[in-house]
């Protein structure tokens, strides 16, 4: 029975992750998608063609303005350098476009506090700034020169448009809800493996293997420095193991903070999103085996010296967040903010789809087939369901023993 007690808690804290935080994916991705329809992004690529900060600012603002899927993170960039953007420019957008996102913040600042917001705004920043300087310092032109050459070979055509006048038309409203379909039919996989695992680590993973890993026992043996050089640096490799990217590995970091990770390995963690081997080989066939490696090295490098130097910034600072926050406070249901804010979120989705469904009628009619994967099986989409199957037998056992 104590079995079946386990499963089913692990269940029920997962499906409470997701109903803490279904609206803020909501609220989230319409934002993400309004933005994607209405800002014309081929203007801002002219202007991304130089390592210089104005180009990297650019691409902060626009990475920080599209859709926070890793995926699509990843699909972006390479389209910017076939548009022809640096790629310093190009590396900027990808950590912008998964760690300074509207959805990602609100998704910190409900599980995890204020305090990792602002954290993870300012460790953005630095971020980009770190690891737009380590590539200036070892730019591989030749290999760099080769995946252009690569990308060259692939069209990539987007035209200009006027804003103003798609905004108040009924066509880019109907192109905000494909843009908001396009998003989830990329996500949704991530996000249910994301958060079915973290439910069951939260439950079945026991503090003294996450104590084994970060250290946390040894506060008074070791120098806080060290303690926190190793967060930083065993963090990505946690990341990495657990196949999870972008929004799925907020509660999971959740997990990690219950159980007394310091400061510098939550936030190695949560930036760590674009380490995980899937993403990986994404890039090796966008750019090559040789510059996939080099941007992990980069984005490896890049995370822990963040890391430690939010570590440091805040601790002279005195900001460091100290609190455990328990995760049956996050999972827990209630009759509050997040039951109404979730029927809000309700009535956005059934906007969208009307909106989608009326974009792809007239694309239909027109003679336009799209497919953006929806109904291919993959192994991904074959674990989802699989997790989804998991949930509803834990759910089961949930009511079965109580």
């Amino acid at each position: 029975m104590a079995i079946w007690q386990l499963y089913g808690d692990a269940a029920k804290t997962a499906i409470g992750f997701f109903w803490k935080s279904g609206w803020a994916f909501i609220f989230g991705y319409a934002i993400s998608a309004m933005i994607q329809a209405f800002v014309p992004k081929q203007k801002l690529t002219r202007y991304m063609g130089t390592p210089g900060i104005k180009s990297i600012s650019l691409a902060t603002i626009f990475g920080a303005a599209s859709s926070s899927c890793s995926f699509a993170a990843l699909a972006a960039a390479r389209a910017l350098v076939q548009r022809g953007a640096h790629f310093i420019a190009a590396v900027a957008f990808m950590f912008a476009s998964t760690n300074l996102v509207i959805e990602l913040g609100v998704l910190i600042l409900i599980f995890l506090g204020w305090q990792y917001l602002a954290a993870e705004l300012i460790g953005g920043v630095v971020l980009i700034a770190v690891s737009s300087v380590l590539i200036r310092i070892t730019y591989p032109k030749t290999w760099i020169c080769e995946a252009e050459e690569k990308l060259a070979e692939e069209s990539d055509t987007e035209a200009d448009f006027d804003w103003r006048q798609r905004l108040r038309s009924l066509d880019g409203w109907l192109l905000v809800g494909r843009k908001f379909g396009d998003d989830w039919l990329m996500v949704w996989e991530e996000i249910l493996i994301g958060f079915t695992i973290a439910g069951f680590v939260a439950v079945l993973v026991p503090t003294s293997f996450w104590t084994a890993i970060f250290l946390t026992n040894l506060q008074t043996q070791l120098p806080g420095g060290l303690i926190a050089l190793e967060n930083a640096a065993v963090a990505p490799f946690v990341a990495a193991a657990t196949f999870i990217g972008s929004m799925g590995n907020i509660p999971l970091a959740t997990v990690l903070n219950a159980n007394g990770v310091f400061f510098a390995g939550i936030m190695g963690f949560i930036y760590s999103d674009l380490m995980v081997p899937p993403l990986i080989r994404v890039n090796a066939t966008y750019y090559g085996r040789r510059v996939a490696l080099y941007i992990a090295s980069i984005m490896y490098v890049s995370i822990v010296i963040t890391a430690l130097i939010l570590t440091g910034a805040f601790g002279l600072l005195d900001i460091v967040p100290e609190g455990r926050r328990a995760v049956s406070e996050i999972s827990q249901f209630s009759i509050d903010y997040t039951f109404w804010m979730n029927l809000v979120s309700i009535a956005i989705v059934v906007t969208m789809i009307f909106f989608r469904r009326g974009h792809q009628q007239r694309h239909d009619h027109e003679g336009h087939h799209e497919d953006h994967g929806g109904g291919r099986v993959t192994v991904k989409r074959m674990v989802a369901f699989c997790c989804a199957l998991l949930l509803s037998g834990g759910l089961a056992a949930f009511l079965l023993t109580r």
